[in-house]
């Protein structure tokens, strides 16, 4: 029976996904055929009944609003905060800023930049736990203007501008040292009342505004040792962290010159040690080279063995000596081993070669073609002096075209006085080689006789 509120319909065509409906008005409804009664085919006749769900109306609407409610107090209350730029110290040519941690507030952060004069200058590092920063290289008595930028996924937040002068050379309430381990108390306190006085800053734990480090002695002071007059052990921490960021290290005197001056002070002349810098002493001796090695000693030290050693270098020219017309040196006390010269046996070559040079200039020079280049008895007394052939043995004449030209007398006055240094050394036109002996040519076993072959007597053979 069907109800006010329903609707009759004839199924008129049904497949696997839709059902055509027909009304009594020939109204014609695409309607699923899932919904349809369980046993339904076409030709049946359906009831439809539609009405409205208040209920779940005023549900869904209240679930609605209370999402918009969420979100407003989410992301719509709360919003990022500009960050608040601050001047925590300012010396002649660098400034110290900080500010509060920033708040983001449900938003992500993407870039946190400080600016100089209306320009960026860098990117904050670590901005989520970084609240401070310290800018150099600034100039002396300027003024500058610095902000903060603050980028987030919710906006842009820039901060206050704050405009600072960098301080005068008189100004010295810029200073901040870190006090590291000071032996002397008395001169502890000194520098920490002038500090006071020019309105400084100073404290025991190296921080970002530190400029300068203050103490006599690198060594960590433990408890008792500083009483004890104990100054040795390894470097602090906070003086290895100050060389880690390249902070001064000066003595306490600085600080008691710049209250002094009334102004900065180079700190050249205070650097921890420099009084007391060790610089390399005049008898330092670096290592000699191979070639320093080698030079010549001095005469008085021929008898050393180094200085035998290094006469007998075919690199280095002989060190010119007479020992014919030079006797041994003795002192003035008397004579002492230590004073004695004996003859080596170089020596004792140089004074038989000196002998038969003083014989040849006696007697004529042979004729011959003339040359300038040296006799070859020079050649000969240098491979007697670098030991290198045998005394008795000696050049062929026949075959020495130097043999013949004649002999200048200013050469041989100094080769009489001994000095034949400079012929030491070899040269290849000193050096005079005889020619190898005929090779003969190694004869074969058979013998030619007139271009005949000896194949013995002539047998007659008949042909028959």
């Amino acid at each position: 029976m069907p109800t006010p509120d329903s609707f009759t319909f004839t199924v008129g065509k049904l497949d696997a996904g839709m059902a055509i409906l027909l009304g009594e008005r020939a109204h014609l409804i695409e309607f699923p055929s899932i919904l349809l009664p369980p046993g339904a085919t076409t030709g049946s006749i359906v009831n439809i009944s539609v009405t409205q769900n208040h209920g779940e109306e005023k549900r869904r609407d209240a679930d609605f609003w209370q999402l918009q409610e969420d979100i407003l107090k989410e992301f719509g209350v709360a919003s990022p905060e500009p960050p608040k730029l601050e001047l925590r110290n300012v010396t002649q040519t660098s400034v110290t800023l900080e500010w509060p941690p920033i708040q983001l507030a449900t938003a992500k952060l993407r870039s946190l930049d400080i600016y100089r004069n209306g320009q960026r200058l860098a990117a904050i590092p670590s901005p989520h736990t970084n609240t401070s920063t310290k800018l150099s290289g600034l100039e002396l008595n300027t003024e500058y203007s610095f902000q903060l930028i603050l980028r987030t996924t919710a906006g842009t937040f820039p901060s206050n501008v704050l405009r600072v002068r960098t301080h005068t050379m008189t100004d010295t309430s810029g200073i901040c040292v870190c006090f590291g381990n000071v032996q002397d108390p008395v001169l502890l306190e000194n520098a920490k009342m002038a500090l006071r006085d020019m309105k400084a800053k100073w404290s025991e734990k190296i921080q970002i505004d530190t400029t300068h480090f203050v103490c006599t002695t690198p060594a960590a002071t433990p408890p008792g040792a500083q009483a004890a007059g104990n100054t040795g052990g390894t470097p602090g921490v906070e003086y290895q962290r100050a060389l880690q960021l390249s902070i001064p290290v000066v003595q306490p005197h600085w600080i008691l010159a710049c209250h002094t001056e009334r102004k900065m002070v180079p700190i050249a002349a205070y650097y921890l040690g420099a009084p007391t810098t060790p610089q390399l002493s005049s008898g330092f001796n670096r290592p000699q080279s191979m070639s320093q090695a080698s030079l010549p000693h001095p005469p008085n030290s021929a008898s050393s063995p180094k200085h035998a050693s290094a006469a007998n270098r075919a690199s280095m020219p002989a060190p010119s000596r007479n020992a014919a017309s030079s006797p041994p040196q003795q002192s003035d006390t008397g004579d002492s081993p230590s004073t004695v010269r004996f003859e080596t046996p170089q020596e004792v070559d140089e004074t038989a070669a000196d002998e038969e040079l003083q014989k040849q200039q006696r007697s004529p020079p042979p004729v011959g073609p003339s040359s300038s280049s040296p006799p070859p008895k020079s050649s000969m007394e240098a491979h007697r002096r670098s030991s290198s052939m045998k005394r008795d043995w000696k050049f062929p004449t026949a075959t020495s075209p130097e043999s013949g030209s004649p002999k200048s007398p200013e050469g041989e006055s100094q080769k009489a006085k001994g000095h034949v240094a400079q012929e030491s050394v070899i040269s290849p036109s000193s050096i005079e080689v005889p020619p190898p002996p005929p090779v003969e040519k190694e004869r074969s076993t058979s013998t030619v006789d007139d271009g005949e072959e000896d194949v013995g007597d002539t047998v007659e053979v008949p042909l028959n």
